[in-house]
Formats: C-alpha cells, sequence, structure tokens
C-alpha cells in the first residue's frame, strides 16, 4: 500500500498549536503541547546523538528511527487524550485492562487520519502504544526528554505559582525521576543546565517558545518558531515515507525540520518580504546568522567536547552548501549539493547520508499556509494572511510537484 499525505493529517500535527498545557497554573504565557513537544525532541535528539556514539551503523540507525517514531506516536496519543492531568494518567497505565480500553479507543480515533499511511504504520504505532513497559534505550531516551522538556516548562511557571499546593511535590517528582534515568548519557549535563554546554544548549532552545511567528499579525491560534519547527519536522517524516526515502534521508529530513530555523534564535523571525526586498539585504542576514550562529551554538558545542553535535547541526542547516533547502549527500567524506533528481535515485542511499532541501522547503511552506489557512477560519481576516496564502499558492501553481510531492494538488483540496 502506497503512502499518500492528505489534509486532514496535516491538520491533526498542526492541532497541537491550540492544546493547552499546565492549564490548572497561573502562567506567564500560554504553554502550548507542540512547543514541548518540539522541545522535547530537540533534547532527544542529542541524548540520541550522545547515546550512540558507539553503535555500529545499523544499530544506530534502528534508535533513531524509534526515537522519532516514538515521539510521534506519543504525540499523536496526547492529541487525542488532551488534558487528562498525569496523575491520573499514571493510575491508569497502572492498570493494563483500563490502560489497553483506553489505548483502543485512541488508536480507534486516530485511525480515520493515519490510514493513508499504511497498515504497517498503524501496526507500529498500536505496538508502539500497547506497550508502555517497555524499557529499551530509545523509549527511556525519549521518556528522558519529556521530563526533561516538561520541567523547563514547569521552572517557567514556579515563581508565579508560589501559593500552589501541589509545587513542591511536583518539582520533586521531576528531579528524581530525572535523577533515575542518569544512567542514560547527556542526562546529567541536562539537570546541570547553568554549568554545562550540553545543558545551556537545550535550555537555548527552548526558548524558541518566546519567538511568536508572524509577530505583527494577530492569528488564532498564535504558533511560536519553536512548535512551527517540530510541525515542519513530522510533515518531513511523513512525506518522506510518500516519496519513498532510504532511513538515513528520512531521519535526516525529520531532524533538519527540527532545527531549521534555529538560527532565528539570534535573528527573530525575520518575515520573508524583508528578505526579499533585495539579494543584499538577504546576503547581510544570512551572513549575521552564519557568524552569529557559529559564535553562540557551535563554537561552545565544539570547544566542549561536542563537536559531532555542531558537525551534524552544521548538516542540517546546510551550511556547506550554502542553505537547509538545498539537498546534499556525504560522498567520499565530501558534502555535495544534489539535484532533486540525483536525491529521488542514485543518492537515495543509507550510504551516503542523504538530505533533502526542496521537500523542507515545501514542509516549511506547507505549515506557513496552514497557520494562514487556519487564522482566516477562526474569523481572524488581514492582509498579510491573505497575500501569504496567495503568494505560496501562486509559487506552486507554477511547480506544481516538488520532490515528488503534489503539493498544488494537497493545497487544493484546503478551498
Amino acid at each position: 500500500m502506497s503512502v499518500i499525505i492528505r489534509k486532514s493529517l496535516l491538520e491533526l500535527i498542526f492541532s497541537g498549536a491550540f492544546m493547552k498545557r499546565w492549564n490548572d497554573k497561573l502562567r506567564p504565557m500560554e504553554l502550548v503541547e507542540v512547543d514541548k513537544q518540539a522541545h522535547k525532541m530537540i533534547v532527544a535528539w542529542l541524548l540520541f546523538l550522545l547515546n550512540s556514539r558507539d553503535l555500529d551503523v545499523a544499530r544506530k540507525r534502528a534508535l533513531g528511527e524509534t526515537i522519532i517514531e516514538g515521539g510521534l506516536f506519543d504525540y499523536l496519543y496526547r492529541l487525542v487524550i488532551t488534558d487528562i492531568k498525569p496523575p491520573v494518567f499514571y493510575r491508569i497505565k497502572e492498570n493494563p485492562d483500563d490502560y489497553r480500553t483506553l489505548t483502543n479507543w485512541v488508536v480507534n480515533e486516530l485511525r480515520p487520519r493515519i490510514l493513508p499511511l499504511g497498515d504497517d504504520f498503524m501496526h507500529r504505532l498500536d505496538e508502539y502504544l500497547m506497550q508502555p513497559e517497555d524499557k529499551g534505550l530509545g523509549r527511556r531516551i525519549l521518556h528522558a526528554a519529556h521530563l526533561y522538556a516538561s520541567y523547563s516548562e514547569f521552572k517557567l511557571l514556579k515563581s508565579i505559582n508560589k501559593m500552589d499546593h501541589e509545587l513542591s511535590e511536583i518539582e520533586a517528582s521531576f528531579i528524581d525521576r530525572l535523577n533515575d534515568m542518569r544512567d542514560i548519557v547527556g542526562v546529567s549535563d541536562l539537570l546541570d543546565e547553568d554549568n554545562t554546554v550540553l545543558g545551556k544548549f537545550a535550555r537555548m532552545c527552548g526558548r524558541l517558545r518566546f519567538q511568536k511567528r508572524w509577530s505583527q499579525t494577530p492569528r488564532v491560534p498564535e504558533t511560536s518558531v519553536l512548535g512551527h519547527m517540530f510541525i515542519v519536522a513530522a510533515y518531513s517524516w511523513f512525506f518522506s515515507m510518500e516519496v519513498g526515502a532510504c532511513r538515513a534521508r528520512a531521519q535526516n529530513n525529520f531532524f533538519a525540520g527540527l532545527f531549521h530555523d534555529l538560527p532565528e534564535l539570534l535573528t527573530r523571525d525575520i518575515i520573508s518580504p524583508v528578505k526579499a526586498a533585495s539579494q543584499d539585504i538577504a546576503d547581510l542576514i544570512h551572513e549575521y546568522e552564519i557568524r552569529e550562529l557559529d559564535r553562540v551554538v557551535l563554537a561552545p558545542l565544539k570547544e566542549g567536547g561536542y563537536t559531532d553535535v555542531a558537525n551534524r547541526l552544521e548538516y542540517f542547516l546546510g551550511l556547506e552548501v550554502g542553505s537547509e533547502f538545498k539537498a546534499s549527500a556525504n560522498q567520499d567524506g565530501t558534502i555535495i549539493e544534489l539535484t532533486e533528481e540525483q536525491l529521488a535515485t542514485t543518492f537515495n542511499k543509507d550510504s551516503l547520508d542523504p538530505k533533502d532541501g526542496p521537500l523542507l522547503k515545501v514542509c516549511d511552506s506547507l505549515a506557513a499556509y496552514i497557520e494562514a489557512h487556519t487564522a482566516l477560519r477562526n474569523g481572524i481576516s488581514s492582509d498579510q494572511l491573505h497575500h501569504a496564502l496567495y503568494r505560496i499558492r501562486l509559487r506552486y501553481n507554477e511547480t506544481p510537484v516538488i520532490a515528488g510531492v503534489q503539493v498544488s494538488a494537497l493545497l487544493a483540496d484546503f478551498d
């Protein structure tokens, strides 16, 4: 059965932007599920890289696949069970029959939207969700990343919820459970985030939740740069399935999506019309991004002993070929730029570590389109939103198929 990505799946992934977190606490800002998932998967990638250094290529690739799909399965599950408080959910999980009943209901709710992904995907989803007791490395990495991302949110709330009787118990639970996972390489660094390079980088990435996209345009829901990166990553994974990407390429596409806007830590979300005003302005912005990225992110990682982390970020961001939106591969130790045809044929091999660029741009555009379309559907009308929809449609009407994806036909489903 071939995989077909439909509008309903894209909207389901985006729906985490509506889902409020910690909504029984006083919050300095709205905390939403898609932001937490992005932070979780960034940390999961860090832990994956550190804990797979001694694995052979096949085992490392299998671990990466387990972490990506497990993260997506957890997210899909969370979208359905919505606002069950953690203590209640943990009580349900303690009773196998109750958990199985709840999970069967969740899978049935998800089935209409994810069935086009194929029977194999459905089987893996069902198997993963029905085995919560699995203690494999991939699942433990995801759990550690989940705890860290949730604890990071908690620390934002802590100072303004001092009257809350649950506060000390919640914090102790986070610390105890993370301490129990110190055998995973990198967890100790995350816990000491004030004094370690890895901890500072993970915390820095979480700050992208403060940066709102379309900052001069009212929208419902508002989306952050952090949440947008996760949405693009998820789209990249599913479209990689549709176009038949090899395993290495699919994983690279997911992680490239997860980090594609990382430079906005340093520049904020510069809107497309400003970037496109002139080539000189575009070049100036790009030069500043790269210089600051090296100074603030890459150089500290390399100096702190995480050269492999920095090198992978450079690859995902397309620094060797000039843009994250250019296709590339590793040929005999040299990163080279590819055409779409080369990527889809000769270079679609795990051994060449290929990465999509045009496909990533498609996913970035689709995420932006759905942000604007959803805001308009929710009654927020503005010239900027209408112009964004027009500009994206025009681009893909002129080139309806990009990287094997029927983009124009997909956009037509939103009419």
